[in-house]
């Protein structure tokens, strides 16, 4: 059995107040939760929804697709990582790779985990998708 989880994020301004989402697709059971900061950056909110989910996520053994319409997240997971933690998470112009810390939260937070990471078009009508966002927004809108 597989569990499905979408993960969205969301920003009133760019930084400003965020919230995440999340929706999960366990068997025949759903679970909904969001959160949000005063000051972040959507970047940041995309990562921190993926992150919620590998954490309540933790201890299941059964194989989890992570659907996300952030390409950074997706990316940053499935083709940047290594390179990263090779280059002592500096990215390919020397620099330190942007939001470092959450970056190390969703490495560990995953190594346990059987997550395959697929990208979906935000805003498209995906119904998992449609679901994470709404959760996201509600989550900017408790900061806002």
């Amino acid at each position: 059995m597989s569990i499905k989880v979408y993960t969205d994020g969301a920003c009133r301004g760019n930084p400003g107040p965020g919230g995440w989402g999340v929706y999960v697709l366990d068997g025949n059971e759903q679970k909904e939760f969001y959160g949000g900061s005063p000051s972040t950056t959507n970047n940041q909110m995309e990562m921190q929804a993926a992150l919620e989910a590998l954490i309540y996520l933790k201890d299941r053994n059964e194989h989890i697709e992570l659907f996300t319409d952030s390409n950074i997240v997706k990316k940053g997971m499935t083709e940047w990582m290594e390179n990263w933690k090779r280059n002592n998470w500096k990215n390919s112009n020397k620099k330190t790779v942007k939001n470092k810390e959450i970056w190390m939260q969703l490495d560990e937070a995953s190594k346990s985990l059987n997550v395959t990471w697929t990208w979906v078009k935000g805003h498209d009508g995906d119904p998992g998708n449609e679901k994470a966002d709404f959760l996201a927004n509600k989550g900017a809108d408790s900061v806002s």
